[in-house]
This record gives structure tokens, C-alpha cells and sequence, in this order.
């Protein structure tokens, strides 16, 4: 199947052939994890965005989803959008009158108020992010105040927090995130090494912390997980995904990360200009999670499990 995308405010042309996934999907399943990106008139970019992504609309992500078979989606706010959730309550809205179940994830400032947050519930919002990886931030105890001033935001709206960081941090904080007040969703296998595959420092920690039933994972962008040197292929991180499936089935979701935005080995990030989008298969990606579960656990991970967290009904 062939994607084919030109977006004039984006200066980005791509052109993705997507693979058959190969496998049978159930009615309902979720990609829990996309973002939108413009157009930037209209939704302008944060001034402290640490890269400039091009512009990724509802109509393409309708069309990826029609060729791979999706029919619910979670749109997630992102670092360069900061924390105008505009971009993303819109595309819920377009989504969901288009027939496309949709729910979304915000970015909350401090000092959001109850009536800000009540409004983005009613648009559709089911959970909170916080980002530490997009800007490099490495520091535990930074991550452990942010949850708790997040967690503390949107506990009587129950919401979860979804977090993006990397396995060291993850794990240095996992009793924390274990024993939150609202559930906690780790984004991308934690960003656990392919390579270093399950015995890696960390893992084992999380894991344990996941058996508690506080924590979900997104089995989502497998490609972060290996190098460019490798050709980052979906498939090599079936051994993690199988750790964290066999810890807790119930907390495991799936999701693509398209549009795929991401730094380009040896050149700097975009700010000012938008980056190129990955040319990721995401009929690939699914494909390769399929051949990791048996059909019990497929229903589990991509139907089951969101319909639960994100409150579709």
C-alpha cells in the first residue's frame, strides 16, 4: 500500500510505501500513539521547541489508518506544540466526526485552571504527558516532581500521566511510578535497548514494577529501540516486547508514532525549518508486532486494553 503525502507549509514531501500487515486485525483497534502537526499558521510552534516537525494533517493519518485497518486512535501532544493543546482537541474533533474514534493526551501547564481542564475532558483528553527525553532531561528526581505535579492535576478527572523517558530514568523511578495515584503510561518499550535485549541494567526493575498493574506500556516506534547502523528494523525488538507482554498483558497498548519525526544522524535539529519526516513502514511495524502474540494477546493489546484506559466506548 502506498502513502502519499505533499504539505506545502511543511517543505516536506514523503512519499512511504507501507507493507501489508500480514495478520488479521480486530474490529477496534487503536493506534495510541499519533501526533498532528499544523498547519503552523494556524497553530503556531512553540518559541522553545527543540525541533520544527512538518506539517502531519488528520486527512493523512485517516488515510494510514484506512490502509492498515485501524479504527481508534490516541493523538498525543507533542514537545515542539508545547502546551497549546489547540492542534490536538481539533484533530479529535475532525477524527471523531469523520467516524474515527479518537482520544488525546495533553501537555498542562502549571497553572492550568479546572475550567481548562474540564474542557479538554469534554473535547476528549483521557491523560497527561510529561516529556523529559525530548529535552534531555535525565535527572530522576525531576521526572518524580513532574509526575507528582501532573499526577496531582488530573487525579479527579480520571486520567492517567503518560511519561517519555529513557529505561535509566525509568527505572531509577519505577517504585514511584508503581505507586502513583492515577495510572502511569511509559512511552516506547521505555526506550530499552534491542540490542542489550531483556537483561539489560533496569529492565528487570521495571518490570517487577509493572507486575503491580499501576503501569502501561506503548509498544510503540520498535525503531527507537535499535541504530541506523542496523536499518532499525521493527522486528528486533520482539524480545523486549515479549518481556513486558509476558510481565502484564492487561497494561500492554500498541501504536505506530507516526508521523515519525526524529533526529537525522550527523546533522543538527531544526528549529526554524521542518525537519523531514522518518520514512517508516508502519504496515511493517504492525506486521511484526502480530507475529509477536497469539491472537488472545493481539485482542488484548490492541482493543481491549486502550478501550479500558482511554474510555472508549
Amino acid at each position: 500500500m502506498s502513502i502519499n503525502r505533499m504539505s506545502n507549509n511543511s517543505r516536506t514531501i514523503l512519499d512511504v510505501t507501507h507493507s501489508e500487515a500480514g495478520a488479521v486485525i480486530p474490529p477496534g483497534a487503536c493506534d495510541c500513539h499519533v501526533h498532528i502537526f499544523g498547519p503552523f499558521d494556524r497553530y503556531p510552534l512553540a518559541a522553545d521547541r527543540v525541533f520544527m516537525p512538518g506539517v502531519a494533517s488528520t486527512d493523512d493519518l485517516l488515510a494510514l489508518h484506512a490502509a492498515l485497518g485501524v479504527d481508534r486512535v490516541v493523538v498525543v501532544q507533542a514537545s515542539p506544540q508545547g502546551t497549546d493543546n489547540r492542534c490536538m482537541t481539533d484533530a479529535l474533533r475532525t477524527l471523531n466526526d469523520a467516524g474515527h474514534a479518537a482520544r488525546g493526551v495533553a501537555v498542562l501547564a502549571p497553572d492550568i485552571s479546572r475550567a481548562e481542564l474540564r474542557a479538554l475532558h469534554d473535547a476528549g483528553v483521557r491523560g497527561a504527558r510529561v516529556n523529559l527525553q525530548s529535552y534531555g532531561q535525565q535527572d530522576p528526581q525531576v521526572a518524580r516532581d513532574a509526575l507528582a505535579r501532573t499526577a496531582a492535576q488530573v487525579a479527579d478527572l480520571g486520567w492517567h500521566v503518560q511519561i517519555y523517558s529513557n529505561l535509566s530514568v525509568i527505572s531509577a523511578m519505577a517504585r514511584t511510578l508503581a505507586s502513583c495515584p492515577v495510572p502511569v503510561v511509559i512511552d516506547h518499550f521505555a526506550l530499552a535497548s534491542a540490542m542489550l535485549g531483556p537483561r539489560q541494567p533496569g529492565l528487570d526493575i521495571l518490570l517487577q514494577a509493572i507486575a503491580d498493574g499501576n503501569i502501561y506500556v506503548k509498544l510503540s516506534a520498535p525503531y527507537r529501540l535499535t541504530t541506523w547502523e542496523d536499518g532499525r528494523p521493527p522486528s528486533a525488538a520482539h524480545d523486549i516486547g515479549r518481556a513486558f507482554i509476558d510481565t502484564r498483558l492487561d497494561r500492554m497498548l500498541w501504536g505506530t508514532d507516526w508521523p515519525h519525526t526524529g533526529g537525522w544522524p550527523g546533522k543538527p535539529r531544526l528549529v526554524d525549518s521542518s525537519e523531514p519526516l522518518h520514512p517508516i513502514d508502519d504496515g511493517l511495524q504492525l506486521g511484526a508486532f502480530c507475529g509477536w502474540v497469539n491472537e488472545r494477546e493481539k485482542q488484548a493489546v490492541l482493543v481491549d486494553n486502550p478501550a479500558r484506559l482511554y474510555q472508549f466506548e
